[in-house]
């Protein structure tokens, strides 16, 4: 009998002894499967979904009609723009090269007091190598512009009012350190999900080729933008630009050598199993 009662105690020991260390292993598999930040920014995610993308008939420029219904999958998107001190980290980590310094003489790095302003003077691929490192990836135009309006259509993050200057840096002159506000310290510019500084301040590169009449052919699901071109995608103005370009369906672009003391970017996170994207923007080879 007593042995018997040893034995059940084992047999039953051993039934609570594999799903608890079921339990060790799953968690053990997460952990190892989380990916190392080394960019800790907030990110905010974006839910799958449709919104209005670019401007009625009549409304901004050309090249921001027809307006239309596109669906994106879940993303990801930085809370703000990448900083001088988060951009600086990854110049030290990677070896990647100096961007000039917009303040001064000397060095970027020297500068004191700059290091929560967003970083300016980077060139596409500089953008482009700063998320590759972060495990990231630069957003597309259309979820930059989701991440700016929401769902509603509006013409600024914050809604249909004219921007403020408790809502954006724009439509002023270069006065050095204290010409772009710190990222995340106008709150009043915030769009419908928290998505800090998308007009003015820093203008961002986003990941596709521009192509003027693309919204007129372009795909209504997931769009990346033309197979190739000749310039790149910049959303959302700057601190010099006015207030038509700050809206969040105006459109600029650039080259992929341009570097400007009002240009910048954020990145972005694809979340889940994607859907078949429509084009591809990668850079030719």
């Amino acid at each position: 009998m007593i042995q018997r009662h040893k034995g059940m105690g084992a047999r039953w020991d051993l039934r609570l002894a594999v799903p608890i260390a079921a339990c060790i292993l799953t968690a053990a598999a997460a952990e190892a499967a989380a990916p190392h930040e080394v960019d800790t920014v907030p990110m905010v995610t974006i839910s799958a979904g449709p919104f209005l993308m670019g401007n009625q008939e009549g409304k901004g420029r050309e090249d921001e009609r027809p307006q239309r219904s596109i669906y994106l999958d879940t993303f990801a998107i930085d809370q703000v723009e990448v900083t001088n001190e988060r951009y600086m980290t990854f110049v030290r980590t990677s070896g990647h090269r100096n961007p000039p310094n917009p303040y001064g003489t000397g060095p970027l790095v020297s500068e004191k007091g700059i290091e929560q302003l967003p970083v300016v003077q980077v060139t596409w691929y500089d953008a482009q190598a700063y998320c590759q490192w972060a495990k990231k990836r630069l957003p597309t135009e259309a979820e930059w512009e989701k991440a700016a309006r929401g769902t509603d259509g509006r013409k600024f993050p914050w809604g249909n009012e004219a921007p403020s200057d408790q809502r954006a840096t724009f439509d002023r002159e270069w006065d050095g350190d204290k010409t772009m506000h710190p990222v995340g310290a106008m709150p009043g510019g915030d769009s419908p999900y928290g998505v800090k500084d998308l007009s003015g301040n820093a203008r961002e590169w986003v990941q596709d080729w521009y192509a003027q009449d693309y919204y007129a052919h372009g795909p209504e699901k997931n769009p990346r933008g033309p197979e190739k071109g000749v310039v790149r995608v910049i959303r959302g103005g700057s601190w010099h630009s006015p207030e038509s370009d700050i809206t969040t369906s105006a459109r600029g672009r650039g080259g992929f050598a341009l570097q400007t003391h009002g240009t910048g970017f954020r990145c972005a996170r694809s979340i889940g199993e994607p859907s078949q994207p429509s084009n591809s923007s990668g850079v030719s080879q």
